[in-house]
């Protein structure tokens, strides 16, 4: 398929100095040049994270060699290779996670990180799949081995990282807790598989797990909120349950007392997914293509789209998220 000649320049948003969503700026910058084993994609659609959001404020800084720019996965069409690139041909439909650069026209990705937009998917669609679905993969199945007859938790459940979670696990046989903070997301949860949806502005989620597990608990916990939630998930763990932390929204200092952690054998531990190597990345989009994309091609599973907005309102994209009102994926279209 023949593509459309590339640019010198592209429009990208900029972060002119750490602040708040007025911050990011649009900008003229150079298209990059794809290296070694990398691809050049023309996007179509890139994800909004909380990385960002953290990044824009100047508390997470890209790894090293990484765009300034801010952006972790896009969707669109490959533009240029690199060399040493042999999967994608100019034109074929991708998405990929990417160490930033997204929120621009074109973003370099490793080719090893980028997977197939799956069939029957819009673009915007696929640009909420890479964050949320490696995370979730490679934290809860790689890392907390959830299986068939397993029960879970996820925090957040109505998040991008949330839904999909949900999604994931309800897929591979588990039964689904979830928490979220109003009615209308827990119905959301509810719709998308979570077997009990809890408010927890209205009830404590380590009595409701207790109780609807006959005081057995859960087998694996996702959480991205710490705080005093850390010794509550160790309250409603199973005996030899997992608790992944991937995010620290109440913070990540917390007294906790580690008896229960020993008594019931706990395995306590976290990631994160920005900073590990073009190689770990591509175990996990290697697994994810064969096991989950299939399930997103036969209609089982679909990213959970909030709202779209043009790439030059990044801004206002942000204060969508921060605002906390929505339910799954923010999406930048350009």
């Amino acid at each position: 398929m023949s593509t459309p000649p590339v640019p010198d320049h592209m429009l990208a948003i900029e972060i002119s100095a750490p602040g708040d969503p007025e911050v990011l700026r649009p900008a003229r910058l150079p298209v990059p040049t794809p290296g070694e084993g990398e691809i050049l994609i023309k996007v179509a659609a890139a994800g909004i994270n909380r990385p960002d959001v953290l990044q824009r404020q100047g508390l997470y800084p890209p790894p090293k060699g990484a765009p300034t720019t801010p952006g972790l996965e896009v969707a669109g069409t490959v533009a240029a290779k690199g060399p040493g690139t042999s999967r994608y041909s100019e034109g074929d439909e991708v998405c990929a996670l990417v160490p930033g650069g997204g929120y621009a026209e074109y973003c370099i990705a490793a080719e090893a990180n980028a997977l197939p937009v799956p069939h029957g998917l819009s673009m915007v669609e696929a640009a909420g799949l890479p964050e949320t679905f490696f995370t979730v993969w490679s934290n809860v199945f790689q890392r907390a081995g959830l299986k068939q007859g397993d029960a879970f938790l996820v925090h957040g459940g109505s998040s991008g990282i949330g839904t999909t979670a949900i999604m994931l696990a309800k897929a591979f046989g588990a039964t689904v807790f979830a928490t979220a903070g109003s009615a209308e997301k827990c119905a959301a949860c509810e719709r998308l598989g979570a077997d009990f949806a809890i408010n927890y502005l209205e009830e404590d989620f380590v009595d409701r797990v207790k109780a609807e597990t006959g005081r057995r608990g859960v087998n694996v916990i996702l959480d991205m909120v710490g705080g005093d939630y850390i010794e509550r998930n160790i309250a409603c763990a199973a005996r030899d349950g997992w608790i992944v932390s991937i995010a620290f929204l109440n913070g990540s200092i917390a007294e906790v007392d580690f008896l229960p952690v020993m008594l019931k054998r706990l395995t306590l531990t976290g990631s994160t997914l920005r900073p590990r190597s073009v190689a770990e990345k591509a175990v996990i989009a290697e697994e994810l293509e064969a096991k989950v994309w299939p399930l997103i091609a036969q209609g089982r599973i679909r990213p959970v789209i909030d709202t779209e907005f043009p790439l030059a309102e990044a801004a206002e994209a942000h204060r969508r998220m921060e605002g906390s009102k929505h339910i799954g994926k923010i999406i930048l279209t350009v």
